[in-house]
This record gives structure tokens, C-alpha cells and sequence, in this order.
């Protein structure tokens, strides 16, 4: 439809100009002293037009003629850039397939390639970028074959090339690379110097957690680790029960590493609260909190919600965690200051009249009773956990104490 009204419009335009020709009685007169030259003004016209014609057309074959060495420049500036990509994906394809001689050969010959800067700023700064990977694919290579002169070097060129600040998030990147190569190289120190160097938003980035976890652990900063493993939950990253299973590793680490009561007491201020939660974690604090001889009734006080939780759900911990809270109950019990309080008195007479049958109860309620003095009450139920037991340890701790509480009667 378009073509016929084009094909209209033309008509009209040659119909237009024929009538304004045909009737056209117009003269033009030209003087060049001493001839006088008359023509048409129809001719005048298309002699005009002609000549219009005739000047641009020779004017654009001008521009076309000169324009030919810049349009020689720049193809072979687009040729050079075609051979400098292809050598870039020649040395990621080798990298990739563990080829790293040939990657690092591509990598160089690209380098050697590779156009010098342009005057445009966009070009400029996509053209150090370029040159930044391409010396980035060579120090990979050579760090996989151990070449750290080369690989040095190479990431040398590279940071120079990214001297722009306007290139920050390749900066990053090279940043994370360097600190996983000086990880690979067990020097821990320089990997934290290097993931230092990163901003803050990129700190907190997945890959620059996990470095900085393998990075404190490899410097031994318990702390630093925990912390970071809480982020890689936080920002899921890591499946929630094995993140739980590293910070539960991680805290009771860092309890045991406690040389005395105060060390033990900030240590157990740098837990949060979910942790502080954890059965095997406070049974660890409370364990190491007897074992450098301090005050039983704090130890009571960070076991109190594991034992909540055990009287409250008998399920909720295993017999092994069971165990340890009656033994470290029992090992607070038995210290010079270790008489249980009114409190926990309550408790642990409520808990094993609620349970008769469950041997720990009726024993740790005997280790009480013998530790106030209420030798008849122990003896009774001293034999009650004998009975019921079957745990070999346990039935011959609780024997032992029968026969204590016997000799002291008689």
C-alpha cells in the first residue's frame, strides 16, 4: 500500500512539473559583455540542478578519497582487536581445560596484540581492562604451574593497567584472586592483607567470606572464623545445619583455648545467643569452667537451659549430652563451694520425682542428697539407679557411691 501512494505521489509531482514547464514563458538573460546568452527558465533550472548534482557528487568521491587511510587505520585496528579476543578465548578455553602453558602463551600473545590506548575515554577504559585479563589469564596460568615470577609480573602489569579508579569492581576481583593465590601459598598473612584492601561491600560478597574463613582458620583466629561463618549463614551461602555444626566446632574451640576463669568468661561473651543455646557448647563451658577450678555456680548458671530443655523435652538431647550434664553437675556437686543452691535443689528433686524410672535423674538426685547429708534418702536412691541402669559406667559409679554412703552410716 506504502508503494502506491508512493507511486502516486510521483505521478503528481511529474504531472506538476510538466504543466509548469509547458506553460512556463519565462526568460533568463545572461550579459558577458560584448555576448548576451537568453535561455529558458526551464533550462536555467535544470542546469542549476545539474550543477548541484555534478558538486556533490564530486565532493563525496573527494571525502571518500580522503577518508581512505583513516578507514585503512581502522580496520586494522578491528582486525588487531578480532585476533586479541580470539586469543583471549583461545587462553580461557585452555585455562579452563588445565592446558596452562598453552593458556598462558595465548594469553601473551594477545598481550603482544593488543592495541595501544585510544584517546576516547569509554575506548581507553575498556582497552585497560582488556589488557588487565588478558595479564590476569597469564598469572593464573602460571600460578597453576608454581611460576610466582611470572605470576607476579604479570599481576603487576595487570594492577597497573587497572590504575583508573573509575575500574573498582575489577580491582575487586583482582584483589580476591591475589588473596586466593597467597592462600594457596599458606601465607595467611598476606591473604588478610589483601582481603583488607576490599571495600566494604565487597567484603561481604560469598567468595570473599569463604576466603576470610580459610584465612583465619589458617591463622588460627578462632573468633575471626566464627564471625565469618555467621555471615556465610546470614547471606545464605551455607546450608543452616552445617554452618551450625561449624559454629558449634568453632565456639567450643574458642572456650578451650581459655587459660583462666576472665579468659573464659570474654570468650563466652563473643558467642551470640543461638550459640550460647547449643547443648555441647555450654556443657563445654561448663566442663572447662570446673577444670580451671572457678565457682560451680556459674558453671550451673550456663548449663540452666540445657536442663530446661532436657526436662522439658527429654528428647531434645541425646543420651551422650544427657550424660555429660549429670556429670558436670555432679563434678560442680563435688568442689569445696559446690553445695547446690535452693534452686537447683527444687529442680533436680522436681525433675526426678517427674522421671523414677530414668537412672541419671535418681543418680544425680543421690550424688545431692549425699552432698547435703541425707545419707538414707542416697542410699535409696543410689540403689535405684543401679537398678535401673544399664550403662556399665554409670552402675559402677553409682555402686561405688552406695557403698560410700553405707560405710558412712554405719
Amino acid at each position: 500500500m506504502r508503494v502506491v501512494f508512493w507511486l502516486m505521489a510521483l505521478f503528481g509531482v511529474a504531472a506538476a512539473s510538466a504543466l509548469f514547464a509547458a506553460g512556463n514563458p519565462g526568460t533568463v538573460t545572461l550579459f558577458w559583455p560584448p555576448y548576451r546568452i537568453d535561455l529558458s527558465l526551464n533550462l536555467a533550472l535544470l542546469a542549476l540542478v545539474g550543477a548541484f548534482v555534478l558538486l556533490h557528487v564530486a565532493l563525496r568521491g573527494f571525502a571518500a578519497f580522503a577518508s581512505i587511510p583513516a578507514q585503512a587505520r581502522r580496520w586494522r585496528t578491528q582486525h588487531r582487536e578480532r585476533l586479541v579476543h580470539a586469543s583471549l578465548v583461545d587462553a580461557l578455553v585452555h585455562l579452563v581445560a588445565g592446558r596452562f602453558v598453552r593458556s598462558r602463551k595465548a594469553a601473551e600473545h594477545a598481550l603482544a596484540l593488543q592495541v595501544g590506548p585510544d584517546p576516547e575515554e569509554d575506548s581507553a577504559r575498556r582497552n585497560a581492562r582488556l589488557q588487565a585479563m588478558l595479564h590476569l589469564v597469564a598469572a593464573e596460568s602460571a600460578h597453576a604451574l608454581q611460576d610466582r615470577t611470572v605470576r607476579d609480573s604479570h599481576f603487576h602489569q595487570a594492577s597497573q593497567a587497572l590504575g583508573d579508579p573509575a575500574v573498582t569492581d575489577t580491582q575487586d576481583g583482582f584483589h580476591l584472586r591475589a588473596a586466593r593465590w597467597a592462600l594457596d601459598d599458606h601465607d595467611a598473612d598476606a591473604a588478610m592483607q589483601w582481603l583488607d584492601r576490599l571495600p566494604q561491600g565487597a567484603s561481604r560478597r560469598t567468595v570473599a567470606l569463604r576466603l576470610r574463613f580459610r584465612v583465619a582458620r589458617l591463622q588460627g583466629k578462632t573468633a575471626l572464623a566464627l564471625e565469618t561463618v555467621r555471615l556465610l549463614v546470614k547471606h545464605k551461602a551455607m546450608a543452616k545445619g552445617t554452618g551450625e555444626s561449624i559454629s558449634r566446632a568453632l565456639a567450643m574451640e574458642l572456650l578451650f583455648a581459655a587459660k583462666d576463669p576472665s579468659q573464659l568468661v570474654q570468650a563466652w561473651g563473643l558467642l551470640d545467643a543461638h550459640e550460647r543455646g547449643m547443648s555441647d557448647v555450654a556443657l563445654a563451658a561448663a566442663r572447662h569452667w570446673l577444670a580451671l577450678g572457678a565457682d560451680a555456680a556459674q558453671s550451673r548458671t550456663w548449663l540452666q537451659p540445657v536442663w530446661e530443655r532436657m526436662v522439658r523435652q527429654p528428647d531434645a538431647l541425646t543420651q551422650s549430652q544427657r550424660r555429660q550434664l549429670v556429670r558436670t553437675i555432679e563434678s560442680g556437686f563435688g568442689q569445696q563451694d559446690g553445695t547446690p543452691d535452693t534452686a537447683w535443689l527444687s529442680r533436680i528433686e522436681s525433675a526426678q520425682m517427674a522421671a523414677p524410672r530414668d537412672a541419671l535423674l535418681q543418680y544425680l538426685a543421690g550424688v545431692m542428697c549425699a552432698r547435703l547429708g541425707l545419707w538414707g534418702k542416697a542410699q535409696h536412691l543410689f540403689r535405684q539407679a543401679v537398678a535401673l541402669t544399664t550403662d556399665l559406667e554409670l552402675k559402677r559409679d553409682a555402686q561405688r557411691a552406695l557403698d560410700a554412703v553405707v560405710q558412712r552410716k554405719e
